[in-house]
């Protein structure tokens, strides 16, 4: 039986395109198993899915100063170590990552043990983590074409990102049973990203009056984010987090306020949405989350707010202006060709496997 090692985690971003990829995996009799850090979110993400887990040690190399820099090197070199003895005894025939810190040490070991690693680059510049691990992958799939020119040219495949099928089949009527909304009035869906937005989550709540005067709002805030005095507000619903659902509560939406995440993105022009992109600011990251959404708002898909223009009003005309352009949004979503991942990166796993 064909075997391989899944890796990739931090964030959801890291692993939903890893779940995407499961059905085809399994459909071709692959023997699965996922190595991500001990407590991240990648653990309770693929545990459902009865997954072999296997947990590392992870550090994050930061471009910043912290105390933690002098801690995680050392994290990093163990989790190398306990990587290295995993594939020695799993033998898998190939490697398959998402990115993230705990991806490092995976992607290293196994060219070490002589297993190909694919690895996949969502943003349009390469993060930290994904540069460290390119000298040491067969290939490397990315989502926009102009990341093909920054990969060497030997290894860069431009797949897309992998999109959970699931998410095409979700029910109004069960969004509708789940929420407590109703259907007489537009929705707005906000994705502050597993991790939460607070600068997202913050200008909602501002506004949340306002806007439940012409929509309702369900707001995915991330872990340890709900507001309890908003409970039981009539038309507004929080969740930290949301799997199963999900794909429900995107049939019952007329228009998404996001972070631009790649994965994110490339789900909402799957699912052909409307979207208002609040991206990471730069001062907060290395900006691919600017470049991402400005990437969208060149081609029709987005309209792009950033995160120092955030107030009241700006929040406010912007998505009024988005509903009542929501039409020529979907419509360039839908004549944009999303191209179909999936079965590309499988043939690359595939083709790895067999070489």
């Amino acid at each position: 039986m064909k075997r391989i090692i899944l890796t990739g985690g931090g964030t959801a971003g890291h692993v939903t395109p890893n779940i995407a990829l499961l059905p085809r995996l399994k459909e071709l009799q692959y023997d699965i198993h996922y190595i991500g850090s001990y407590n991240g979110i990648e653990k309770e993400l693929i545990e459902p899915f009865g997954i072999p887990y296997h947990g590392i040690s992870s550090g994050k190399l930061r471009r910043y100063f912290s105390l933690q820099n002098f801690t995680d090197p050392f994290r990093v070199i163990k989790g190398f170590s306990e990587a290295k003895k995993l594939i020695k005894l799993l033998e898998p025939d190939v490697i398959f990552s998402k990115g993230g810190f705990v991806s490092v040490p995976v992607v290293i070991a196994g060219k070490k043990c002589k297993v190909p690693a694919i690895i996949h680059e969502s943003d349009m510049t390469p993060g930290l983590a994904n540069k460290l691990s390119i000298p040491s992958a067969a290939k490397v799939c990315c989502n926009f074409p102009e990341t093909v020119k920054l990969l060497p040219a030997d290894k860069a495949v431009l797949t897309g990102s992998p999109i959970r099928q699931e998410l095409l089949s979700g029910s109004k009527s069960k969004a509708i049973e789940f929420t407590g909304l109703t259907s007489d009035k537009p929705v707005i869906l906000i994705i502050g990203g597993s991790l939460g937005a607070a600068a997202v989550n913050q200008a909602v709540r501002n506004v949340l009056p306002e806007l439940l005067k012409d929509f309702q709002v369900i707001h995915l805030c991330g872990k340890n984010k709900l507001d309890t005095s908003l409970q039981g507000v009539k038309g507004y619903v929080q969740y930290e987090y949301i799997k199963d659902e999900l794909k429900d509560l995107f049939v019952l939406t007329d228009i998404v306020i996001s972070r631009a995440g790649a994965n994110a993105i490339c789900e909402l022009l799957a699912l052909h949405k409307p979207n208002l992109l609040i991206p990471l600011s730069a001062s907060a990251s290395r900006g691919d989350q600017i470049l991402n959404a400005r990437s969208f708002e060149r081609q029709g898909f987005s309209m792009v707010l950033e995160e120092e223009e955030l107030t009241d009003e700006s929040l406010l005309s912007a998505v009024h202006q988005l509903y009542d352009n929501r039409a020529q949004y979907k419509k360039a979503m839908t004549v944009s060709g999303q191209q179909d991942s999936i079965d590309t990166i499988i043939e690359l796993i595939e083709s790895a496997v067999n070489s």
